[in-house]
């Protein structure tokens, strides 16, 4: 059986996935992702480029995996529901996001401008059924992400037996209330 080049690079998008989430792109080690998906660092930088490039790739992708298994549609507490679904099942994708943002800060992302044009496809989605669609959406980003992005504050501000199930049920009330009106003082 021949080299397959599409194998090998989807094991190192996986093996990336999970080292990126768990350290950060400073604390990743491409000697473990080469090890992890079987290939070595050559393969790695022939295929991705440099360790950054590495990163923005696997960032890239997870973003492309949830747009495609959680669109948006009219009912945007609908959609709250299913990306906290989503992110239960894929807790890579908002870790990787906060280490993005740990480790860019306020500066310019890799393929900033390709990400902002896909968020503003899923603002125009909403723009007919939802008043001030760019800042509901983004305070819809923010209530379903929050609790899972800073557990320790939603144990101190819940307490830790707070069940997971009322917490999306309360974010989907808030999403729901805040579709239905103006996100911004007039």
């Amino acid at each position: 059986m021949g080299y397959d080049s599409k194998a090998t690079k989807d094991r190192i998008l996986c093996a990336a996935t999970k080292e990126f989430a768990k350290h950060g792109v400073a604390g990743a080690r491409v000697d473990r992702i080469a090890e992890a998906a079987q290939a070595n660092k050559r393969a790695i930088y022939d295929y991705f480029g440099d360790k950054k490039a590495l990163f923005a790739a696997v960032l890239e992708h997870m973003l492309s995996k949830c747009a495609d298994a959680v669109p948006v549609r009219d009912d945007l507490a609908d959609y709250a529901r299913r990306l906290f679904d989503y992110h239960a099942a894929n807790p890579e994708a908002l870790r990787l996001l906060m280490w993005e943002a740990l480790e860019m800060g306020g500066r310019e992302v890799p393929a900033e401008e390709v990400r902002t044009a896909e968020y503003q496809k899923r603002v125009t989605s909403i723009e007919d059924t939802v008043p001030d669609a760019a800042m509901i959406y983004f305070f819809t980003l923010g209530l379903v992400n929050w609790g899972r992005a800073m557990p320790q504050l939603r144990r101190m501000v819940l307490g830790a037996d707070f069940p997971q199930d009322q917490l999306i049920e309360a974010t989907v009330a808030a999403v729901r209330t805040l579709a239905g009106g103006s996100a911004t003082a007039r």
